[in-house]
């Protein structure tokens, strides 16, 4: 069997990767299945170290070896702050007033990429397959075909990818499409992202659609396919059950037993619509009054680079619209609005989705989005929740009985909420059975099989 490289910009360890969630646990079962590397960045930063170089540190972990390298300072600001995520990041999710088009930060992405392929390139073995994961990366396998790497190489991109003219605004970004013929595979979160893929290379690179996967340019073929990510269904339904998810259900439900809850779980983005959520949410209590004194949202939002203006510009903004409308509407026994601004335990969480009768996952755009999944994974099937969820997240592709809504559309958002609240028992079990059954047949080990399998089949050029 070939050995699995897995190069991801963090290294999780397998061992402990149940409490990050589904991702390192596929990855980490991929990998531990016939012994495997994971390459990436430490997540150290060395002040006045040399721009292009960094430490190696490797270790084990049971049959994986994990292989981490050092940033200097500046390589971290300009590959991972400046081009990663003051470009790519808000050009991917359709925020080109939010890029930084800074041309410096194009040469420290490309000179990270240089030196981790510089670090990997000895570690392969010929008969390895690597797969290479999201934004930070996606120079990688151009990096390694340099240095004269004849593995095949697959590449997942987790985050959106826009349509041809969006992604025409990034600087050299002719370049950046060019890297990714140096994939023998890349997959996508939808169909959407391979659509503007086609329509991308067709009309700036000239590609030839050899069939609907394949495409042919710069003198190299690449696979191109949708591959849903989905989340461990199993694991997390063991977690619903567990005694920290039972007690916050518990509790929760004797707090709130005259309350109907809403719930919102997102880390600290522009891309997630919450200020446009809370917005709708008080269009609800404004059309709807029965919802006055009944209606709860919980909002919490993980801290997420606050030391960037656009997100403490953003968290000012939340605690504003929250302030209001608990002003606006509260009462002396009840807050509208709880917003609660940092990390909840994971294992607790599904205590929260499954006390919830509407989950509110609303973001502006998203590759795909595992709280919904996780929602519907969490809930009581005698009694489910209702799923009010983004026609703009990648997971609308799949998830078609949640109730899409177009997070921009305040009033139209806010009478989808309150058809949430007023579903019926029957119609809330046959869609919650439709979606349950979508997500156990595509989780997480579908993706991560079903990529290796299609990467496996493929043929280096």
């Amino acid at each position: 069997m070939s050995r699995l490289v897995v190069v991801s910009n963090r290294v999780a360890d397998p061992r402990k990767a149940t409490a990050a969630g589904g991702l390192a646990v596929a990855l980490g079962d991929a990998l531990s299945a016939n012994g495997g590397l994971w390459f990436g960045w430490s997540g150290t930063i060395v002040e006045g170290g040399t721009p292009g170089e960094g430490d190696m540190h490797t270790q084990q972990a049971g049959n994986v070896t994990l292989t981490t390298v050092d940033l200097c300072r500046e390589d971290h600001d300009s590959y991972y702050l400046g081009y990663s995520n003051g470009v790519l990041w808000p050009v991917f999710h359709y925020r080109l007033d939010l890029a930084d088009f800074d041309a410096g930060f194009i040469g420290g992405y490309r000179r990270v990429n240089q030196m981790l392929a510089r670090k990997l390139m000895p570690l392969l073995r010929p008969d390895d397959i690597i797969w290479v994961h999201d934004y930070h990366l996606i120079p990688m396998a151009a990096e390694l075909r340099a240095m004269g790497c004849k593995n095949r190489i697959g590449f997942f991109l987790h985050i959106p990818l826009p349509p041809p003219l969006i992604l025409a605004a990034v600087p050299q970004h002719e370049w950046l499409i060019r890297s990714l013929f140096a994939y023998d595979l890349v997959g996508f979160q939808s169909q959407a992202d391979v659509d503007h893929f086609s329509r991308y290379v067709g009309q700036e690179a000239g590609a030839e659609a050899l069939d609907r996967h394949q495409f042919r340019a710069f003198g190299r073929t690449v696979h191109a396919q949708a591959f849903p990510i989905g989340i461990d269904v199993d694991e997390f339904a063991a977690l619903t059950h567990g005694k920290e998810a039972r007690e916050m259900y518990e509790r929760m439900k004797e707090e709130y037993s005259r309350r109907r809850l809403l719930l919102g779980v997102e880390r600290l983005d522009y891309s997630k619509g919450l200020p446009q959520r809370l917005r709708a949410f008080r269009q609800l209590l404004k059309l709807y009054p029965e919802n006055l004194n009944s209606a709860t949202l919980i909002q919490i939002v993980s801290p997420s680079r606050e030391a960037l203006d656009t997100y403490s510009d953003l968290r000012q903004e939340l605690e504003s619209l929250c302030g209001a409308i608990n002003g606006d509407y509260g009462e002396l026994d009840w807050m509208p609005v709880r917003y609660i601004h940092r990390n909840v335990a994971r294992k607790r969480l599904p205590g929260l989705y499954r006390v919830a009768s509407v989950a509110l996952v609303t973001p502006l755009r998203d590759g795909m989005n595992l709280v919904a999944k996780e929602f519907i994974a969490a809930q009581d099937p005698a009694d489910p929740g209702v799923l009010v969820l983004s026609r703009f997240a990648g997971a609308a592709e799949q998830l078609k009985e949640a109730l899409l809504v177009n997070p921009y559309d305040t009033h139209g958002t806010a009478e989808s909420i309150q058809l949430a609240l007023q579903m019926p028992l029957h119609e809330r079990q046959r869609r919650h059975q439709a979606l349950l059954e979508r997500i156990r047949s595509q989780d997480v080990h579908w993706w991560r099989q079903t990529f290796l399998q299609t990467l496996s089949g493929t043929t280096p050029d």
